[in-house]
């Protein structure tokens, strides 16, 4: 047999929604209906505070194994506040996320690295 083990696995998304993603703090979304949103084109992973309240709400796509394959890493986005960008964010999944399909231009106003430190007094 020459399938490839968890060839066929798709992307999966983490949403944060701990002390400021997903919360009261944030105003303006309805927090519940983005997470199904999201369900609706992948699995949803909710994960606990991700160490990056500055950028809530966070939201890290993960590769499908193919798109790991051909190179795609984790893609995290902040900022993702509005219904545009949660259907900005579905489009790009269900075309292949990392790896697969490139970040559409306009989630690259989204995208940030977690292991960037700002240095203090920069915005």
């Amino acid at each position: 047999m020459s399938a490839t083990p968890n060839a066929g696995l798709p992307c999966r998304i983490v949403v944060c929604r701990d002390c400021c993603c997903g919360t009261r703090k944030i105003r303006g979304i309805d927090h519940a209906a983005q997470t199904d949103r999201l369900r609706e084109a992948a699995p949803v992973r909710v994960s606990d505070c991700l160490d990056v309240c500055d950028q809530a709400n966070v939201v890290v796509v993960q590769p499908s194994a193919a798109g790991r394959a051909a190179g795609g890493r984790p893609v995290w986005l902040g900022l993702v506040n509005d219904p545009a960008a949660t259907e900005d964010l579905v489009s790009w999944v269900r075309a292949g996320g990392p790896g697969v399909a490139p970040v559409p231009q306009i989630l690259d106003l989204y995208v940030f690295s977690p292991h960037t430190k700002r240095a203090a007094g920069s915005s």
